[in-house]
C-alpha cells in the first residue's frame, strides 16, 4: 500500500511537469498538419511526416544540430504512423476531414445560390411592377389623345 501511495505520488509529481510539454507538443503538431492539410486541401502521410518532423526539431533545437536532427528523425518515424492511424480512423468513420470539407463548402455554395436566385426573382418581379407602373399612365394620356 505505501508503494502504491508512493507511485501515486510520483505520478502526479512527474505528470504535472510533462503534461504541458505534451500538451504543447501535440498543438504544435496538430496546428502544423492541419495548416498543411488546408494548404494543399488534401490530407496525406506526407503532411503527418512533415508535422512530426517540425515539432521534434522544434522541440530539441536547444541540443543543437544533432538534436535538431535527432528531433527531425524522430518526429517523422512517429509522425507517419499516426497519421496513418488518424487516416483510417477517418475512413472507418465513413467520411475524411477533406470530404467532409468539400460537402460543406458545397452545402454553403447551394445554400447561397438559391437565396441569390431567389432575390433576383424578387427584383425581376420588382422591375416589372414599376415598369407596369410607369407604362400605366402614359398609355391613358395616349387613350385620351
Amino acid at each position: 500500500q505505501s508503494a502504491h501511495r508512493a507511485g501515486l505520488r510520483s505520478f502526479i509529481r512527474y505528470g504535472w511537469r510533462w503534461s504541458w510539454r505534451v500538451a504543447a507538443f501535440v498543438t504544435i503538431f496538430n496546428t502544423v498538419s492541419t495548416g498543411l492539410s488546408v494548404y494543399r486541401n488534401k490530407t496525406t502521410i506526407g503532411n503527418f511526416a512533415s508535422a512530426g518532423a517540425f515539432t521534434g526539431a522544434l522541440f530539441r533545437m536547444h541540443l543543437g544540430l544533432q538534436g535538431l536532427a535527432g528531433g527531425f528523425v524522430f518526429g517523422t518515424v512517429f509522425g507517419i504512423p499516426a497519421g496513418g492511424l488518424l487516416m483510417m480512423m477517418q475512413k472507418l468513420a465513413g467520411e475524411t476531414i477533406q470530404e467532409k470539407r468539400n460537402r460543406e463548402r458545397r452545402e454553403l455554395y447551394e445554400q447561397k445560390l438559391a437565396e441569390w436566385q431567389s432575390r433576383l426573382s424578387v427584383t425581376e418581379v420588382l422591375g416589372q411592377n414599376e415598369n407596369n407602373a410607369q407604362g400605366g399612365p402614359e398609355m391613358e394620356m395616349a387613350r385620351e389623345s
